[in-house]
C-alpha cells in the first residue's frame, strides 16, 4: 500500500541556518533517500521550496482566484514529501522515524486513496 509521508517544519528566515547545517541535512537526507530505494520501497521524493514561493488557485466561488503564497498561514509550512510503497501503517511509520526530517518537524503518514500510474488512476485504498 502506498503511504505518503509529509514533512513538516518552520521555515527558516534566510541566513538562519549555517552552510555546515545544510550541508548535514542534505547528506542525511541523501542517506534517507538511498536507504528507500534500497529496500525498494520509493516510490518519489520531493523536496518543497519555502512557502512563499507558492501559489494558491481556488475555483470555490465559481470564478479563478489566485493568490501568492499557500492556501492558510500556519506555524509549519509542508517541506516536502516522500511516497513509499509498504506492507502497512507500521511500515510506513518506521520508515517516517527514520526521516532526517522528524529531528526537527514533524512527518505526517498518511495513506494514499488512489495514485495515478501511467495515465490511469488506480482503484482507491481501504477506507480509514
Amino acid at each position: 500500500m502506498r503511504y505518503a509521508l509529509l514533512l513538516h517544519n518552520d521555515e527558516p528566515a534566510p541566513g538562519d541556518l549555517p552552510a555546515e547545517g545544510i550541508a548535514e541535512m542534505e547528506r542525511l537526507f541523501g542517506e534517507y533517500g538511498d536507504a528507500l530505494a534500497r529496500a525498494g520501497v520509493l516510490v518519489s521524493g520531493e523536496v518543497l521550496q519555502f512557502s512563499p514561493a507558492a501559489t494558491t488557485v481556488t475555483r470555490r466561488t465559481g470564478t479563478t482566484q489566485i493568490q501568492d503564497g499557500p492556501f492558510a498561514e500556519t506555524k509549519e509550512a509542508l517541506a516536502g514529501i516522500f511516497v513509499v510503497d509498504v506492507p502497512d501503517v507500521d511500515a510506513a511509520i518506521s520508515w517516517a522515524e527514520r526521516c532526517p526530517g522528524a529531528t526537527y518537524g514533524s512527518v505526517e503518514v498518511r495513506p494514499v486513496a488512489t495514485s495515478l500510474i501511467d495515465g490511469a488512476w488506480t482503484q482507491a485504498g481501504p477506507a480509514a
